[in-house]
């Protein structure tokens, strides 16, 4: 039998556990009314109206600048300082943002950075995948979990001077109510049909767009793989992209946060880097942040090293340890043929690129680096199959 003191104590825990902080009823209410009148109005009209190619395609336009104001504004540019963007850019970001209805650039970044900072503490995370799919997805929005936070910004004192981005915060609520119903029903003067404007471009083109941000905070945390660390939840996965403009390669930005891309290979599919690259290239954005090659392979190798010496541990195998030091050996041995082929392809770039380096010796850096670069290919073999007698 449990003692008094035991018994009020673990009375105390369990009403801490039930009791739930106070709904937060505006977020409550505009979640679920946006979402019956999509889910119910919009397939009703459509069934008996119908809606023109015309107005789907602006329904999609419409999607596609709240997402890139989040992903590429708030996000990457706002929240990270990934790259720069002019005042063209950061005004198209900041009206995007209030017609996705996530709140004012200074809040959403604010929760952001404290995200980082504290990823996966339930206690300090603002919407820590550990405490569930529901409540990363959306249940954090939905009651008083943080209300402390609502009005500290000391974490984005940078964005507070940034006249955009206060002029945004200041005036949200105007914002959201001019974007939220004057562009559709623009487009619905234009399209002769405001009603089903209303319906398709305000009512559903909100509800997908807010769902599909709140999967980097859920999916993008529960669903994938974890190529560069597994010190937090954060998962690379290819279809979470698809869903969200490119931010399911989600452990690449908990790994390297300051880089302007999420998906780092050609043919990921991140429209969110392909906006900010050519925005560069018409002189709306500048100084695009990458992590040198260098970093990102040590990252890789370091996180198969983990992951073969977890599973080794997990093995029964009479010779272990010996396994354990040849692995390491291998790795560290890797290491030193990267940081040369590194070393030497900075050089050989700067050399392609310098006007008083001879011929001649551009021409012997050239034969190193090529030579190096065979020699770093066959380790990466040697490497990977290594790691894989484990796998």
């Amino acid at each position: 039998m449990p003692s008094t003191d035991q018994y009020e104590k673990q009375t105390t825990n369990a009403n801490q556990v039930n009791t739930k902080p106070p709904l937060i009823w505006l977020n409550f209410l505009v979640f679920f009314i946006t979402f019956m009148v999509a889910a119910i109005g919009v397939p009703i009209y459509a069934y008996f109206e119908g809606f023109s190619w015309s107005m789907i395609i602006a329904a999609i336009i419409a999607l596609c600048f709240c997402e890139l104001s989040i992903t590429a504004g708030y996000h990457r540019l706002w929240s990270h300082k990934a790259y720069e963007a002019n005042s063209v850019a950061r005004i198209f970001y900041a009206i995007g943002g209030a017609f996705a209805v996530q709140n004012s650039a200074l809040h959403w970044c604010s929760d952001h950075r404290v995200h980082h900072r504290y990823v996966d503490q339930n206690d300090k995370d603002p919407y820590s995948a550990k405490m569930g799919f529901w409540y990363s997805h959306i249940g954090w929005m939905l009651r008083e979990y943080q209300a402390h936070r609502y009005t500290n910004y000391d974490n984005v004192k940078d964005m507070q001077k940034e006249k955009i981005v206060m002029w945004q915060h200041k005036h949200y609520l105007t914002l959201v109510l001019l974007t939220n119903l004057g562009l559709p029903i623009l487009v619905g003067f234009l399209l002769g049909d405001i009603w089903g404007s209303l319906l398709l471009v305000g009512f559903m083109r909100l509800v997908v767009s807010h769902h599909l941000t709140f999967c980097i905070n859920s999916l993008a945390h529960i669903w994938g793989t974890q190529p560069y660390n597994d010190k937090n939840t954060a998962r690379d996965n290819p279809i979470v992209a698809l869903l969200t403009f490119g931010e399911g390669y989600h452990n690449f930005h908990h790994a390297f946060q300051y880089d302007y891309r999420n998906a780092i290979k050609w043919w990921q599919f991140d429209p969110t880097k392909w906006l900010i690259k050519s925005m560069s290239w018409l002189g709306l954005a500048k100084n695009l942040k990458k992590i040198p090659e260098e970093k990102i392979a040590k990252a890789i190798a370091t996180q198969e090293l983990t992951t073969t010496k977890n599973k080794l541990m997990t093995l029964n195998l009479p010779n272990k340890e010996e396994a354990l030091v040849a692995i390491q050996t291998e790795y560290d041995l890797m290491l030193t043929k990267m940081g040369e082929f590194y070393t030497l392809k900075k050089e050989w770039v700067e050399a392609t690129k310098s006007q008083i380096i001879e011929n001649v010796e551009r021409s012997l850096i050239k034969k190193r680096y090529l030579e190096l670069k065979n020699n770093w290919a066959e380790h990466q073999k040697d490497w990977q199959f290594a790691i894989h007698q484990y796998a």
